[in-house]
């Protein structure tokens, strides 16, 4: 079973669709125990920083996400879910997320249009060590269309974590792997057949 962490935040219905579409049972929960109990762990996520580690903190699902983490199992964040990960971020002031990743969460150029919103290239980049995996990206070509709605990014202090980037006014980490812990900027439940390809082989994981 994959535990989808419900707080709030996001479309959760697409996302537990799109792991059914592509053989995974998928739960969406704010249990910890829940998380705990789950082959699998994925963090979504759509909506403002601040509040959404205010959701979570509220919920006490914090030291169950640490926990799952610490324990090797596999866990994925989703746009917003990906920016949670890090140190901080400036949105709206500056806020501090869970730094399991170090680095920030930054505002695109404010002469580029935001949010940047659509389908757009990832690319793919080589492991720089055996910590790093690409295999989320296993039969998924480089230079591949994923759909992405955002208006801040990540900037690892490690670049050595980035195993996907995307233009837009500058090259950016839409991708991110260490150890047991992914985390994209797309939204792969709204990428059509490689978006699911890319949540299928993150089931293949488990």
């Amino acid at each position: 079973m994959i535990a989808i962490i419900d707080y709030g935040m996001g479309n959760l219905k697409s996302v537990s669709k799109a792991f059914q579409m592509v053989g995974a049972q998928a739960k969406v929960t704010d249990n910890p125990n829940d998380l705990s109990d789950a082959k699998a762990v994925v963090l979504p996520g759509v909506g403002a920083f601040a509040r959404a580690m205010a959701n979570l903190t509220e919920l006490d699902i914090l030291p169950a996400i640490t926990r799952i983490i610490k324990d090797g199992k596999p866990f994925l964040g989703i746009c917003l879910g990906l920016q949670l990960l890090f140190t901080e971020s400036e949105e709206h002031g500056t806020h501090r997320g869970l730094d399991i990743l170090k680095g920030k969460v930054k505002r695109f150029d404010l002469q580029l249009k935001t949010p940047h919103m659509g389908w757009n290239e990832v690319k793919i980049k080589s492991p720089q060590s055996t910590v790093h995996s690409p295999q989320l990206f296993e039969d998924i070509a480089d230079n591949s269309y994923f759909y992405f709605v955002h208006t801040y990014y990540v900037d690892p202090d490690d670049k050595g974590i980035i195993i996907g980037t995307t233009k837009y006014g500058k090259d950016f980490a839409s991708a991110v792997n260490k150890d047991n812990i992914w985390g994209v900027q797309f939204h792969p439940e709204k990428s059509s057949e490689l978006g699911l390809k890319f949540l299928e082989n993150f089931c293949k994981l488990c």
